[in-house]
């Protein structure tokens, strides 16, 4: 994969996570702050550091599993590897402007 087509998935991976949603919070995943990284190796995995808003949130499964489902459709991707990560700890900043003002914080 060239380095262009790794960042057309990574654009694809950003426009695709947008659309995974805590079930508890009206604010996807990505607006929320709780992807750090987003990398395609030289493999053509694409690998994907996510945290949660708490350790113990209990729709963990369910974000991990549906953001594996829609970033498993990109074409060129032979795996998806996504990595639950607590650091840095997640913060109500790094949440965008967008998710603030949606959950009230503005």
């Amino acid at each position: 994969m060239t380095q262009d087509e790794k960042y057309a998935v990574q654009e694809k991976a950003v426009e695709l996570l947008r659309t995974v949603f805590d079930p508890e919070i009206p604010v996807d995943i990505y607006s929320l702050g709780l992807i750090y990284r987003i990398e395609v190796t030289d493999e053509d995995v694409l690998q994907v550091d996510m945290t949660l808003t708490a350790p113990s949130c209990p729709a963990a499964e369910f974000l991990v599993e549906d953001a594996r489902l829609k970033l498993e459709t990109i074409p060129g991707v032979k795996s998806v590897e996504i990595n639950i990560v607590f650091e840095p700890e997640w913060t109500q900043d790094m949440m965008s402007e967008e998710a603030k003002l949606e959950l009230g914080f503005l």
